[in-house]
């Protein structure tokens, strides 16, 4: 099934959704898997890939081109009609997330955002730009991934957050939280990983 791309000026719709940045370079089926699992367990309407057109704290060096990371994503929620593959920060120009929740918040005003990650971004979240704002600005959900889990909670941003935590089992109403307001989710985690899908393609 084929998903309307989504209009950047927005839309009047009334909605709860997920959104899920990242480079997708590419993405897989472990990105399919943390958005289904986010779409049941915070009860969501849709889930939103952003393909980063360049992420800020990544090198350019090794990056796919755009179009090809789109198609990634684009392939990875092929036949769900709730996950929608999008370029929409490259239409509206933003490079950092503060900027792009901003943007989306303006013209989307009936949806209600959560923002998705995977917990190893939780990690080194302090060094985003402007991050207090994020989590001041929607509801966050952070995802287990591989090996970051276990340190993740030690974080600075889950230290300066610590007392605006929801306990798990209260995480289907996160998306009614008055920000700050964030979850972690202990999910089964997925083993794919975009770097060991890069490594075996290269000669």
């Amino acid at each position: 099934m084929t998903r309307p791309r989504l209009n950047p000026w927005g839309e009047p719709r009334r909605a709860r959704v997920g959104l899920l940045g990242g480079s997708f370079n590419p993405a897989h089926d472990g990105h399919r898997h943390i958005a289904l699992l986010a779409l049941r367990l915070l009860r969501l309407d849709e889930v939103w890939l952003l393909v980063s057109p360049q992420n800020p704290l990544k090198p350019v060096a090794g990056m796919a081109p755009f179009p090809e990371r789109l198609a990634s994503a684009e392939a990875v929620c092929a036949g769900h009609p709730h996950l929608r593959p999008t370029a929409i920060e490259t239409e509206l120009g933003t490079r950092y997330t503060a900027d792009t929740l901003g943007v989306l918040r303006r013209r989307f005003p009936r949806i209600r955002f959560v923002w998705l990650m995977g917990a190893d971004n939780l990690a080194g979240f302090h060094r985003w730009a402007r991050w207090e704002s994020i989590f001041r600005a929607v509801p966050v959900a952070i995802l287990a991934r591989g090996p970051y889990s276990a340190r993740t909670l030690g974080a600075q941003a889950a230290h300066r957050f610590a007392g605006r935590r929801l306990p798990s089992p209260r995480a289907r109403f996160l998306w009614q939280g008055q920000p700050p307001a964030w979850v972690f989710l202990h999910i089964r985690r997925h083993a794919a990983s975009s770097t060991a899908i890069r490594n075996r393609r290269e000669p």
